[in-house]
């Protein structure tokens, strides 16, 4: 993939987790990056080593709402348009449902319209959600889903369902050339310590020495792609040339239990936390691995980090975070006792 500085990508969601790793992903690319966070789940820390990057510009806004008046100075109109805004781990987009549900409609249906007034590509981040709890194994692109529309997870599925619609819709109509990618579960570097998910859980409660939680007996299946990889798939598909003749999983097909997972991490932290028990959450899915048949045979993609090299570079994450957090507090904690001093010398 050739440097193109004329190139400028808008980047909604640049400061989560996967958005982020985008973003420096393009820049070494030669692009141009706008990137749009309302910060939800997204951090600014993730974003600090770009601060002095003289092509680099964040605009704290909403999708949900119009573009901001500021977006129009932030540069060049988008030549891409990437919408990776939504918050993406149970607990977060269960937090506020309504505002989950109106970004996956409302927010993407405005990014359309800005691609389409700039005459931008856009690529639509979907999920593996939208399979729910499949009864088709693997899942390839054409599997319709068994997605239960009225649970607690219908405002994440349902939504990224009805994103794709709108999409599909616009390309079908010729209004923007469009692409989506399905990303199936993804870890490394920048996760939250606190969203929920399968490997920042089992990470973060190891380096803690805390119990660690496996929902269910543990039997059920992901597949873990590390985030360089699934970064790699999404800028490919992005300038992929030529039709695509569906929406495309990106992921690792190599399935792994619940319980395998923790007994890796146990291993890699030397962790002496026990292992707790806890009932399923509401539709969880039993088994969850993607065909990539057509992202190998389109865009030449697959993953290529092994897992064991992946949660190694997670855990060193998770473990310097926590190390700077106990810092802080130590420093919190040393200005409080000085203050208190003060106070006993210079009060009454």
């Amino acid at each position: 993939m050739d440097a193109s500085s004329h190139r400028t990508a808008l980047l909604a969601g640049g400061a989560g987790f996967i958005g982020s790793h985008l973003a420096d992903a393009l820049l070494a690319r030669g692009f141009r990056v706008i990137c749009l966070d309302n910060l939800q789940t997204g951090r600014l820390d993730n974003l600090r080593h770009l601060e002095r990057e003289p092509n680099f510009t964040f605009v704290e806004a909403d999708i949900i709402e119009a573009p901001p008046a500021k977006l129009a100075g932030a540069g060049p109109a988008p030549t891409h348009v990437f919408n990776l805004a939504c918050a993406a781990s149970p607990p977060h987009y269960q937090a506020d449902p309504e505002h989950t549900l109106l970004t996956c409609v409302l927010g993407t249906r405005n990014l359309l319209h800005l691609a389409q007034a700039s005459g931008a590509r856009f690529l639509q981040a979907s999920t593996s959600e939208i399979y729910g709890d499949p009864q088709v194994h693997p899942q390839d692109e054409s599997y319709w889903g068994n997605v239960n529309p009225t649970g607690p997870r219908a405002c994440y599925d349902e939504g990224k369902r009805a994103a794709e619609t709108l999409t599909f819709d616009f390309l079908r109509a010729r209004r923007v050339d469009a692409r989506i990618a399905r990303i199936f579960n993804t870890y490394g570097p920048r996760m939250r310590a606190d969203d929920g998910r399968v490997v920042s859980n089992v990470v973060t409660q190891a380096l803690a020495g805390d119990d660690i939680t496996i929902y269910g007996s543990g039997e059920q299946t992901r597949s873990f792609c590390y985030v360089d990889d699934l970064v790699e798939g999404l800028l490919r598909l992005m300038l992929h040339e030529g039709t695509l003749p569906s929406a495309v999983n990106l992921g690792n097909p190599a399935e792994l239990m619940v319980r395998e997972l923790v007994d890796r991490v146990v291993a890699l932290t030397g962790t002496r936390s026990a292992v707790t028990y806890h009932p399923l959450p509401v539709d969880d899915p039993r088994r969850r691995r993607p065909d990539i048949a057509l992202a190998r045979r389109l865009l030449g993609w697959e993953p290529r980090v092994a897992l064991d090299v992946g949660l190694a570079r997670t855990v060193e994450h998770f473990a310097a975070e926590a190390e700077r957090a106990a810092a802080a507090e130590a420093r919190i904690g040393h200005n409080r006792r000085g203050g208190e001093r003060e106070e006993r010398v210079c009060g009454p």
